[in-house]
């Protein structure tokens, strides 16, 4: 039973990673109607900003402050530079903006910090978590630091006039255009606040999984596998997705004979397939009815 406690809360521990994965990716989702492939290298990206600040010793909590505000930023020059123009583009046109994205940015990671791994530290030590041995300290301030940032995002997105503004903008574009949002610069603003959103990730799983160009693979393709589960067209859904994914891939692993880490990765792949064969637009997702 303690086993099973263990791998459970761990899994809630790692879900919180990837819910924010899986939250950046339904925000430009819904802002686009496209998958980010670089959703993970952006991530990255900023993990590496932020250990470079504080290698010229900027304290740890300033130096996730400036990379937050860095990423949001970031996000918005992408958007405005590269898939703007793509608006109206074909399908297969963005999807290779989205790939050569990919490219450049973990090209540069590398070409900036090489491809040798690195520690990255972590602000909440890793000694047992209020004396009991099954969490560490950094598995639930993860878990803190998700929790807090989805209550932030849910007053935004509930309480303000940017935020209502964003979500009639992602919900029905013509409608918001004609009472006068600029929905153009929602899209931005969904841009920043998912790449923000992903440079959290990056930093609270980067103690994990050590830092390197290629470390948010694994973690975009679990943020995939949690907003297929939650529904593409839902960020509550991710969410929830994403703690899923988190106590699924950590009981498998732990329960079924032969599931090794080398197997984690495809069991996600087929959850994917699964959820899209069986409900396709996920557990909380709408089905999208188009009238010909």
């Amino acid at each position: 039973m303690e086993l099973f406690a263990n791998q459970v809360l761990a899994g809630i521990a790692t879900g919180a990673i990837y819910a924010c994965m899986a939250l950046a990716v339904v925000m430009i989702y819904q802002a686009i109607d496209h998958l980010n492939f670089a959703q993970g290298e952006m991530a990255m990206f900023s993990t590496f900003v932020s250990w470079q600040l504080m290698q010229w010793g900027v304290p740890y909590w300033g130096a996730f402050v400036i990379t937050v505000v860095f990423s949001f930023f970031a996000g918005i020059v992408i958007e405005r530079l590269l898939f703007k123009p793509l608006a109206k583009a074909p399908i297969l046109t963005n999807v290779a903006g989205f790939i050569a994205l990919y490219a450049i940015i973990n090209s540069v990671a590398g070409l900036i910090w090489d491809f040798t791994i690195k520690q990255y530290p972590t602000p909440f030590g890793s000694s047992p978590f209020l004396g009991s041995q099954l969490i560490s300290t950094h598995q639930a301030g993860m878990i803190g630091v998700t929790l807090l940032m989805l209550v932030l995002l849910f007053f935004f997105f509930r309480f303000t006039r940017v935020g209502l503004a964003m979500r009639a903008a992602a919900a029905l574009p013509e409608s918001a255009r004609l009472v006068g949002i600029n929905t153009s610069w929602m899209i931005a603003l969904g841009w920043g606040m998912a790449a923000a959103i992903g440079s959290i990730a990056g930093m609270m799983i980067a103690p994990v999984v050590f830092l390197e160009p290629n470390m948010m693979l694994g973690v975009l393709i679990y943020g995939f596998a949690a907003a297929v589960l939650g529904g593409l067209s839902s960020p509550f859904g991710a969410v929830v997705g994403g703690f899923l994914v988190g106590i699924f891939e950590n009981l498998v692993g732990t329960y079924i004979p032969g599931v090794g880490n080398e197997l984690k990765l495809p069991i996600a792949l087929a959850l994917i397939i699964t959820v899209l064969v069986v409900k396709p637009a996920g557990l909380f997702g709408r089905a999208i009815v188009k009238r010909v």
